[in-house]
């Protein structure tokens, strides 16, 4: 009789705390007798109670999977995301001028997408300075040519007064002629031999300043060139002129170091893009634990707020042990980076790597917090397959237990479904009366079969 009374004031208890739903048709007894066969199956033993979605809203109840696991030989790991040392790219002035902003701190990106402009004396010098050279360059052409044409006028000029030469010195030979006018021929030769190799020392000087001022103008546009490639976007400028600088990867603009209109000298950080998918899990295990732990082991990451509802599915990977350990904690890390990622996975989210130790079993497991004691007879409630609208109450098998899930030796099947959450109240509900149904009215009060 106590015991009616105690559990007839739980019941009230919970119905009081619980929101009443409008709309849900009453349960009502009727005032006549039932049948014989009707009183038969009423009276039948059953460990099944209704939990429409009324009532699941209102008892906040929740469902995990049973899935297959490795409970026994689980090593469970603190640990948190980081982004991979390549996940980061920093974009810098390509040279010296005022910064035109055209993304905003958090942006997503595309390849190809422009993130600033360059406007300043930089990038007008170094267009100015391809021009002048280029300038230059083009003038010696004319020149060279008006001295490669004194040369040969001057090349000519001492081959006749060679054959002059010549002549005057067989008519004295002969007897005839001046010794002085072949003294005024030898002097003028040497002349214009002497203007000769100033005219050929002149156009080498030329040639030599023609080649200096190619090689600086290759030197100049391969610079610009460089500036163009790096910008990831064709050189493209706006209707103010400069350059535009674009994404070279798709990602997320993560800091910007400039204001708009910044000046930044050549080489100054502008903005970071980053990609947040490139991520690894590094995680710190005891060093005690070493003989235990290999390169290759089979492990997932599971979600440190994971609630067992689905929400938040572990990651299968595999892990990598650290170079070096900490001396100081006594740790060393152990890294994984896994080839998918789940869309909780962020940089600085804190997780849990399980690491399948050698020599486990793989058996069905239940998050624990599943199972509930009912006195000294554990119990967990397993959602009917064939009607989700009904609980089923199991008496727990169970096997090893790692603090967080458990394993269930019979009673389920992978697939199947039990409640993780709201599950005291239906433990209380069928408290002492696994044998006979009832059922859950909206408000949250139950209704049990009577006798």
């Amino acid at each position: 009789m106590k015991l009616s009374i105690l559990r007839r004031g739980l019941l009230s208890g919970l119905a009081a705390a619980l929101p009443l739903l409008s709309g849900v048709q009453a349960c009502t007894r009727s005032p006549e007798p039932p049948p014989a066969d009707a009183g038969e199956a009423a009276m039948a033993p059953t460990n099944r109670i209704d939990i429409p979605e009324p009532v699941r809203r209102n008892l906040g109840i929740e469902f995990a999977r049973v899935e297959p696991r490795q409970v026994e030989r689980t090593m469970r790991l603190p640990g948190r995301f980081e982004l991979l040392p390549t996940a980061r790219r920093e974009h810098r002035a390509p040279i010296e001028g005022q910064i035109d902003l055209l993304v905003d701190q958090y942006q997503a990106v595309d390849a190809g997408t422009p993130l600033y402009r360059v406007v300043g004396s930089g990038w007008r010098e170094l267009e100015e300075q391809i021009l002048a050279t280029r300038a230059r360059l083009e003038s010696m052409g004319p020149v060279r040519q008006a001295h490669r044409v004194h040369e040969a006028s001057l090349a000519e000029k001492v081959e006749l007064w060679k054959a002059r030469l010549i002549q005057l010195e067989q008519l004295r030979q002969a007897g005839g002629g001046a010794a002085s006018q072949v003294t005024e021929a030898q002097a003028t030769l040497n002349a214009t031999q002497a203007e000769l190799a100033e005219v050929m020392e002149k156009d080498a000087e030329l040639e030599a300043n023609q080649r200096v001022l190619e090689a600086e103008l290759r030197a100049l546009e391969a610079r610009r060139d460089l500036l163009i490639e790096q910008a990831g976007c064709g050189g493209e400028q706006g209707p103010e002129g400069g350059l535009v600088v674009c994404a070279r990867d798709a990602g997320v603009v993560e800091s910007l170091s400039v204001t708009p209109g910044g000046q930044v000298e050549e080489g100054g950080l502008v903005l970071s893009v980053v990609q947040p998918d490139r991520l690894r899990f590094r995680a710190h295990a005891l060093q005690s634990d070493l003989d235990r732990l290999r390169n290759g082991m089979t492990a997932r990451i599971a979600a440190a707020s994971a609630d067992d509802s689905g929400r938040f599915e572990p990651i299968e990977t595999s892990i990598m042990l650290g170079l070096a350990g900490d001396p100081d904690g006594r740790t060393i890390d152990v890294i994984a980076e896994p080839e998918t990622l789940a869309s909780w996975a962020r940089d600085g989210i804190v997780a849990s790597l399980e690491v399948m130790l050698d020599g486990g079993r793989t058996e069905l497991a239940i998050p624990q917090r599943a199972v509930l004691l009912d006195g000294i007879v554990a119990v967990v409630f397993r959602r009917d397959p064939r009607d989700p609208n009904k609980a089923i109450r199991l008496e727990a098998d169970l096997g090893a237990s790692d603090g967080r899930y458990v394993e269930i030796l019979s009673g389920v099947k992978a697939g199947d479904e039990v409640v993780v959450s709201g599950n005291y109240p239906l433990m209380l509900a069928m408290s002492g009366t696994a044998t006979k149904g009832g059922h859950f009215h909206s408000d949250g009060t139950f209704h049990a079969e009577s006798d």
